[in-house]
């Protein structure tokens, strides 16, 4: 995806939560990151103990 492309999309998003709902979705998307991520770990590490 191009810069115009990333602009069409940014734009639409905007449309369609509005601005005032933008910094709750940006923190929830980085709350579901953390949590993904603390997932991922917790597994390797599970496995990690298993294989031993």
């Amino acid at each position: 995806m191009g810069t115009p492309e990333l602009i069409m999309v940014a734009i639409v998003i905007v449309v369609l939560f509005g601005g005032s709902q933008l910094p709750k979705i940006a923190k929830n998307l980085g709350s579901a990151q953390r949590e993904l991520k603390k997932a991922m770990e917790e597994g390797k590490n599970n496995d990690s103990t298993e294989s031993k």
